[in-house]
């Protein structure tokens, strides 16, 4: 229901990719993913078409294996959560673990079923960004383009360092929100960046 009710996204992107660049799909489709739901709407029209790249992007905190991490699609088994069977950060015996993202919209222990069948079968890659990986590409677009990204937005942004693509590949991010919430968090980081 939440990927059909995010599918304006997707129904948008065609629309303008077919007036800036003549074709309907892009080359890839970068997204954050913490439970996913702006991931689903971007990726909503392009599910079966296999041109399109989808790359998710989760939140790997301080690194993945650090003990303080919310890359699910890697530390993720198997389990229930809301109702849906999906990967979850959780205990032997199912007790949900705390992740951590210095993003308030991918601390999340969960992913979303959607994502977590397309990371499984192929269809997407999982791409892990640790918070210092997000704040540098979140400075570096607010100097470049003047936007200040969401810290969500911030993290698919920085996976475009860790892509191989040709100069020609028309790229699409999903901008899941503006960085006016992440001010306080971009402020204290302003002497590093």
């Amino acid at each position: 229901m939440v990927a059909r009710f995010q599918s304006v996204i997707s129904e948008e992107m065609k629309w303008q990719l077919e007036e800036h660049t003549g074709r309907e799909y892009p080359d890839a489709i970068v997204a954050c993913v913490g439970g996913g739901s702006n991931a689903a709407g971007a990726y909503y029209h392009y599910l079966n078409d296999k041109a399109v790249r989808l790359v998710a992007v989760e939140a790997a905190g301080h690194g993945i294996h650090s003990g303080e991490s919310a890359a699910t699609s890697v530390l993720g088994t198997k389990g229930i959560i809301h109702g849906s069977r999906t990967l979850l950060m959780q205990t032997p015996d199912g007790q949900i673990t705390e992740p951590y993202s210095l993003s308030a919209g991918l601390d999340y222990p969960g992913i979303g079923p959607l994502h977590a069948h397309l990371i499984a079968s192929g269809r997407a890659e999982a791409i892990s960004i640790t918070d210092e990986e997000a704040l540098a590409s979140a400075f570096f677009l607010s100097r470049k383009e003047g936007i200040i990204p969401a810290l969500e937005t911030a993290h698919a942004f920085a996976a475009l360092d860790k892509m191989e693509y040709g100069p020609e590949d028309v790229i699409v991010i999903c901008l899941s929100g503006r960085g006016d919430k992440d001010l306080d968090t971009y402020i204290q980081h302003l002497d590093r960046f």
